[in-house]
């Protein structure tokens, strides 16, 4: 798959600016500042409809409009598709298909895949769990699409749950006692939260084991081989931490520092949804009493981590600066290789985006990506000189100017 054209109107810092694309690489150059960042975020927004930068859609309209509207034109096994969403300020997105009548934003979840690696991918090592937990949801949603409801149900029921808790918990040092309402009411919710949170930890698990062994060869390759790159998902079923006492983080995670020794726990990649499901039924059940304490949800999908370890050292904390740049590329080249095997629609193959990320490397790790990024069907790099490139991702030439776009360079056939 390739895009072969983008419009933007009203989308970030450009008023409308039109971009004509071709297979192969596309080297978009201009100064810092300029908008090259937001023309590719426009482009991973269609396949995930959320920015890399931001968190939620306001900042991705431009200053003083009310909408935004992104269009493009794929090309997908030599059949091409027009895919638009509207992002509005005050009402719900909207997106249409070749021109038909409108429909759901999320309707267009799956027609443009992209993997974009960008500076921001750092917070994959050496963030807060809630960078890890989010690759994993966004690259399901861009896999399978209906995953973006798996995840909206969590999120709608967590939120009632963690309301109930919290006004059970307020009456209860009010009165001394919780009502038998608040209970009753909490049985109903845990059910709801063990049967979602079993489908999305299922589709995580087995995500990862997908990812792995294209995690280990990428870095691999990346680097001398030395060490190799793993990922343990350690779930707050079997989590060692979750019955010690340890304080959550702003999103309700296990506090993590430098643990000594990572343990695995039981296999829960070999349960079903079913025997999942009633895991959770049990530890919600066995947690109630800390969660009307707290006021809050302890049990969850939403506590989980993804621990990704360099040898049996866990990365965050102990890789150097160069070992995290290597390790968030691995896994969006993960990424790619599993989208990539994905044979659902023909010629469905990802655009590969990087984002800024060659001024960060050395010479090694730049001549390294470029050679293992040159086979897919398209490839976007973004660069504030020229110089920046290895000479092995030669190709078209996109000068990014204030306020749109000037093809400066075509290669030869």
């Amino acid at each position: 798959m390739y895009l072969e054209h983008l419009s933007l109107t009203d989308f970030r810092s450009y008023a409308q600016v039109d971009l004509t694309l071709t297979p192969g690489v596309t080297v978009l150059v201009g100064s810092n500042g300029l908008g090259k960042t937001n023309l590719v975020e426009a482009i991973g927004y269609l396949s995930t409809l959320s920015s890399h930068r931001v968190s939620n859609d306001g900042p991705l309209l431009r200053f003083g409009t009310e909408r935004a509207l992104v269009r493009a034109q794929l090309v997908r096994g030599g059949q091409k598709v027009m895919v638009e969403v509207e992002i509005n300020a005050t009402r719900a997105n909207r997106a249409r298909i070749n021109r038909a009548n409108p429909v759901r934003a999320r309707d267009i979840l799956g027609i443009c895949r992209t993997v974009l690696f960008a500076p921001e991918d750092l917070a994959l090592v050496k963030g807060d769990p809630g960078n890890r937990r989010r690759f994993l949801d966004d690259l399901l949603v861009v896999l399978l699409p209906k995953h973006a409801g798996t995840r909206s149900d969590y999120d709608r029921v967590l939120k009632q749950r963690n309301a109930l808790l919290k006004s059970a918990r307020s009456q209860h040092f009010s009165r001394s006692g919780v009502s038998e309402s608040h209970l009753s009411t909490l049985d109903v919710w845990d059910e709801h939260l063990a049967i979602v949170a079993a489908t999305l930890l299922e589709a995580r698990l087995e995500l990862l084991n997908r990812l792995r062994p294209h995690m280990a060869e990428a870095y691999a390759q990346l680097t001398d081989g030395s060490k190799l790159l793993h990922a343990i998902y350690r779930s707050s079923l079997n989590d060692p931490q979750k019955h010690d006492g340890a304080s959550p983080d702003m999103d309700g995670s296990p506090e993590v520092g430098v643990p000594a020794k990572i343990e695995e726990g039981e296999d829960l990649s070999l349960c079903t949804v079913e025997v999942l499901t009633a895991k959770y039924r049990a530890e919600l059940l066995a947690s109630r009493t800390r969660e009307l304490e707290r006021g809050m949800s302890l049990v969850g999908p939403h506590r989980d981590e993804l621990d990704l370890l360099l040898g049996q050292a866990p990365a965050r904390g102990y890789a150097s600066h160069g070992e995290s740049w290597s390790i968030a590329l691995a896994l969006r080249l993960a990424s790619f290789h599993v989208l990539d095997e994905d044979k659902h629609v023909a010629g469905n193959q990802p655009i590969l985006i990087l984002d800024d990320v060659f001024a960060e490397l050395d010479a090694q790790r730049r001549t390294k990506l470029a050679g293992m990024v040159t086979a897919a069907e398209q490839v976007l790099v973004t660069a504030a000189v020229g110089e920046d490139i290895p000479a092995e991702l030669a190709g078209a030439t996109v000068q990014v100017v204030p306020g749109g776009v000037v093809l400066a360079e075509v290669p030869d056939e």
